[in-house]
């Protein structure tokens, strides 16, 4: 059983405590970039700094010829909420009794950055003299706003017309046992700032005054019920929600601005385009005064087949002898920056069920287990 005794623990836990203790909040990456080159310069990689504003970023090579499979990943976490209510430390990276490793960034996802680190130092031992490239391309800005990591990153490779072929992406995707789902694509997401205009005036005078609360109410009840599409074979149909309303300055005061928040998480059966088109529609039918805002997270991205999935199915057939479903629920990833480059990409990592929770954990075992699994990925496209 794993033990806080670290001479007892297997190198990738050794590794995934040693970064669970750095408090590295986004977008502080706390030295945890310097301490993944250190083992990988070892390996013969050549580890390229960017930073950009705020934000640290790592791009480490090892090879110059393609075909290049690239981990990627962030060592920002989210903060941890009251110290208090957390069991362990969150950033103590304790072991308890029954195995679970704890800490902020445990599943989401040191944990996967370690397994990386791990899989490599074996992979390259075993095959020194491996085809194509290994890299790994690491952020502390996922977390946050993502405007300065991995999308400022795949900018710089892009202008100077370095592809990758194949990216894994270690985000927490397991659900009850590691390796039984894997994310082979992700929704797009849209979100939508909406301000009405109305007329501010005195509640007992409403005849002077015209409510923005009442005229859009209409306008979001058609929203919140249109149809957007059915989906298709990969996505689940696209969804609408309101994530924020705000109006009004005091109880006998007739607001003049009501704002409307509201996000999409859509399928390829839309566009931003096509739904911001139908949006407008709706709005103009009811005859409202606005202003309207766009920003688009990131579209949706698939990988439906290819020698990434099958390696990564058929790494976990021969690790767990177990096999893996196929999946694009969830939220956004930094996958959506690095798809539209033309690189197959799967995220694959630890259960999911304690992200970003207080008392934050995986199961100790499962890291070597998703170690061993990256290291069969790379023999089935490198060796």
């Amino acid at each position: 059983m794993p033990t806080t005794d670290s001479a007892q623990r297997s190198a990738t836990l050794d590794l995934a405590v040693d970064l669970i203790r750095r408090p590295s909040v986004t977008p502080d990456d706390a030295g945890c970039q310097q301490l993944m080159m250190s083992r990988l310069e070892a390996l013969g990689f050549k580890g390229e700094s960017m930073r950009f504003d705020d934000t640290d970023n790592l791009w480490a090579r090892k090879g110059s010829d393609g075909p290049v499979l690239a981990f990627a990943g962030h060592t920002d976490v989210v903060p941890t909420g009251p110290e208090k209510n957390w069991v362990h430390p969150p950033f103590s990276g304790e072991i308890d009794q029954d195995g679970y490793l704890h800490g902020r960034g445990a599943a989401d996802m040191k944990g996967s950055l370690a397994a990386f680190v791990t899989a490599c130092e074996r992979f390259v031992k075993q095959h020194p003299n491996h085809r194509g490239s290994i890299a790994l391309l690491i952020t502390s800005d996922e977390e946050g706003p993502a405007k300065n990591g991995t999308v400022k990153v795949v900018e710089t490779l892009e202008a100077r017309n370095e592809k990758i072929d194949w990216c894994l992406i270690g985000e927490p995707s397991s659900t009850d046992r590691v390796g039984d789902v894997i994310k082979n694509g992700r929704r797009g997401s849209l979100h939508g700032y909406l301000t009405v205009h109305g007329i501010q005036g005195h509640v007992a005078y409403p005849h002077l005054a015209e409510n923005p609360v009442h005229t859009v109410a209409p306008a979001l009840d058609a929203l919140a019920n249109e149809f957007w599409d059915h989906g298709n074979d990969f996505f689940p149909p696209t969804t609408f929600q309101i994530t924020k309303i705000e109006a009004g300055t005091g109880s006998n005061v007739i607001p003049g601005e009501c704002l409307v928040h509201f996000n999409f998480r859509y399928c390829t059966e839309n566009t931003a385009e096509s739904l911001e088109e139908r949006v407008v529609a709706i709005l103009d039918r009811h005859k409202l005064k606005y202003d309207l805002q766009w920003n688009l997270s990131g579209r949706p991205f698939l990988t439906d087949s290819g020698a990434l999935v099958s390696a990564a199915q058929n790494a976990i057939r021969t690790i767990t002898g177990e096999e893996t479903e196929l999946s694009t629920s969830g939220g956004t990833s930094d996958g959506r920056f690095i798809a539209p480059t033309g690189a197959q990409v799967l995220e694959l990592g630890p259960r999911n069920a304690t992200i970003h929770k207080v008392n934050e954990c995986v199961r100790a075992a499962d890291l070597d287990i998703l170690s061993e699994m990256y290291e069969q990925i790379l023999v089935e496209l490198l060796a």
